[in-house]
């Protein structure tokens, strides 16, 4: 019994060799020597975030084309803040990709006039350049009625704006989204009613839900920009839910929204869109959210 036990564990000790040695080649590979504790750590995984994208792509409405900042009514790209190539703007493409890399890489497929419900059409222009970066800055039209009732529901808005994102996400897996809040209307009307040539522009139809009747300051006047100005607001608590639901969006906190422009900042011609000075500002707001460390 005791020679027969002693050949049990010999060939157990066999068995276990052999089978150390099957789990030793699969774990190096071939002949590989096990690594050793000086091996070099595995690289990190790329961040969600790439605060230095290779190409930008803009989408949105009249205040991405640079609408009033160059000439009375009508569109001047080149002042705009996201893809424009004004020095006096420094655009955002510009920060980011450098004068030569911005006339390359950069597109700008917003149109004046455009509200959320047109953005699923940008987006699927946009997506043909594959950008690395998005940028989208609309809702001042959703807004800007011929009156409030004619304002688009906030359904509306989430729904279309939703629907833009999953049709980038579906496209471009990686690509980045920074989203821009909806200005203040209510203060863009606050500081143009000063200006008598302001006004006259406006009564061509320059958002008359919040800037008809300029210098009105009855009741219902006051009730009319007060709900344009709720809607504003609601909108863009809908651009920053939506956002925060995609891991490679970035909302601007409400800077847009939060920022006072001045008459500096707003065209001479209409003292509602961005002058270029106005345009300057966005861009800085928007190099700010795109490089931060964290959002």
């Amino acid at each position: 019994m005791r020679k027969r036990g002693r050949r049990t564990r010999g060939v157990l000790a066999v068995v276990a060799a052999a089978v150390l040695g099957v789990a030793g080649c699969d774990a190096v590979g071939g002949d590989s020597a096990a690594p050793s504790a000086s091996a070099e750590p595995s690289p990190k995984p790329t961040p969600l975030w790439d605060r230095s994208p290779g190409s930008v792509a803009a989408v949105g409405d009249s205040i991405t084309r640079g609408f009033d900042a160059c000439d009375v009514l009508s569109d001047c790209p080149e002042a705009s803040w996201a893809t424009g190539a004004s020095p006096e703007v420094d655009s955002l493409a510009v920060r980011l990709l450098g004068r030569a890399g911005a006339a390359r890489r950069s597109w700008n497929y917003a149109v004046t006039g455009a509200r959320m419900a047109d953005l699923p059409g940008q987006i699927a222009q946009a997506v043909r350049r594959e950008p690395q970066l998005v940028t989208v800055m609309v809702g001042a039209n959703d807004a800007c009625r011929s009156t409030p009732s004619a304002m688009t529901p906030v359904s509306a808005f989430r729904a279309d704006f939703e629907d833009s994102l999953r049709s980038l996400r579906k496209a471009l897996p990686k690509a980045q989204v920074f989203v821009a809040s909806v200005p203040n209307l209510k203060r863009l009307w606050s500081e143009g009613r000063t200006s008598p040539m302001g006004k006259e522009v406006w009564k061509l139809g320059i958002c008359p839900s919040m800037l008809g009747d300029a210098d009105a300051l009855d009741p219902a006047a006051t009730l009319r920009r007060d709900t344009v100005q709720k809607r504003v607001e609601d909108y863009n608590k809908v651009l920053e839910e939506v956002c925060a639901e995609d891991k490679r969006c970035r909302y601007d906190g409400g800077a847009v929204y939060d920022y006072r422009f001045g008459t500096a900042q707003l065209s001479r011609w209409d003292y509602f869109h961005p002058s270029v000075n106005g345009q300057a500002r966005l861009a800085e707001i928007a190099y700010r959210t795109v490089t931060a460390k964290k959002p």
